[in-house]
């Protein structure tokens, strides 16, 4: 396992992140299976887990906590907030009022006195980022968490939170995480020379693109529904125009891997390391047979012909499909940000 220091932090993680969103009843109820997959890891040299509060509803920060409590000193930890979290107004968002009620939530349910990193899940226009910046500062200074970073935040976001963050003094997010993967390249436009010039670690997340290149998925084959394609079945149903060019890319992404005697994840695996500014990738399995399927492209390193061979497959900065399904900013989802008013047109 290769090691890599997180965005000017110092801390040092391991190239491989295991990712804990499958973790609990939205993928794998069995704790104690679970926990068997955390510690499998941790013992093959990954060294950074990622989770959040509303994975399961707190279910997998409690699987996590229990699993690293033996080991927890040598373990980076890395957890999230922003999304709805229970019932009544102000249980979500990036406010100073529910972030410090959040993290206390998460450090009880992880069953520790510190977040290595706390990361701010997705960007919450309502709230100035002043506002999260300043109580994010707080936490660390308090020492319940040791960094802070975001999660699918846009170039300009990210832009603008640095320079708040200087101009006010505060603390800066030092990592950012967005999705990317073969078959989503978006955030090779802005996103990631953005991080890299603002010296930001990045750790990318759904590398087999919510498992649509996990090597199980083909255009002629039913879908097999014990797995993420059960969750959101519409991302993988080859007769929606939506879906058409994802399998257009699959199959000559699968002649690639075969013709490097590597399977279909183990090149999207490391295909996502290969970039530059990607200091770690995370990995969801559900099973341990997926987390022996992703720990096998570890030792495996991209030459430039076969990285040549995917640009032409899906070119630089392209993304075949809509890649956050749960958040989209409020200047396309709301309609009156678009559109001048009647009595001004």
């Amino acid at each position: 396992m290769r090691y890599r220091t997180l965005g000017g932090t110092g801390i040092e993680v391991s190239e491989y992140c295991l990712g804990a969103m499958m973790f609990g009843a939205a993928g794998n109820p069995d704790h104690e299976d679970c926990i068997r997959i955390i510690n499998t890891a941790l013992d093959r040299g990954i060294n950074f887990v990622d989770t959040a509060d509303m994975y399961s509803a707190g279910e997998s920060e409690q699987i996590v906590g229990k699993a690293i409590k033996a080991r927890r000193d040598d373990v980076v930890l890395a957890s999230k907030v922003h999304f709805p979290f229970g019932e009544g107004r102000n249980r979500s968002g990036n406010s100073r009022r529910w972030i410090t009620r959040a993290v206390e939530d998460s450090l009880r349910r992880l069953g520790t006195d510190w977040i290595d990193l706390y990361q701010i899940h997705r960007p919450d226009h309502t709230t100035d980022i002043e506002e999260t910046l300043w109580v994010l500062s707080d936490l660390v200074t308090a020492g319940k968490i040791r960094a802070f970073g975001c999660s699918a935040f846009p170039a300009e976001d990210i832009v603008e939170a640095y320079h708040v963050s200087g101009q006010r003094g505060y603390g800066r997010f030092r990592t950012n995480q967005p999705p990317y993967s073969m078959i989503a390249r978006g955030i090779e436009r802005s996103i990631l020379p953005t991080c890299r010039r603002l010296g930001m670690g990045v750790l990318t997340y759904s590398p087999l693109a919510f498992g649509f290149l996990s090597g199980k998925i083909r255009k002629d084959q039913p879908l097999d529904r014990s797995a993420r394609a059960s969750l959101a079945p519409a991302r993988f149903d080859p007769a929606l125009p939506a879906n058409a060019a994802k399998y257009a890319a699959l199959e000559p992404l699968s002649e690639v891997a075969d013709s490097i005697g590597r399977t279909l994840p183990e090149l999207a695996m490391a295909f996502v390391t290969s970039h530059p500014a990607v200091t770690s990738v995370i990995s969801g399995p559900r099973t341990m047979e997926q987390l022996e399927g992703l720990l096998g492209a570890a030792d495996l390193t991209l030459d430039d012909k076969t990285l040549d061979r995917i640009d032409e497959i899906v070119p630089p900065g392209t993304d075949l499909y809509t890649v956050d399904g749960v958040w989209q900013p409020q200047s396309l989802v709301d309609p009156t940000q678009r559109r001048r008013s009647l009595t001004d047109r």
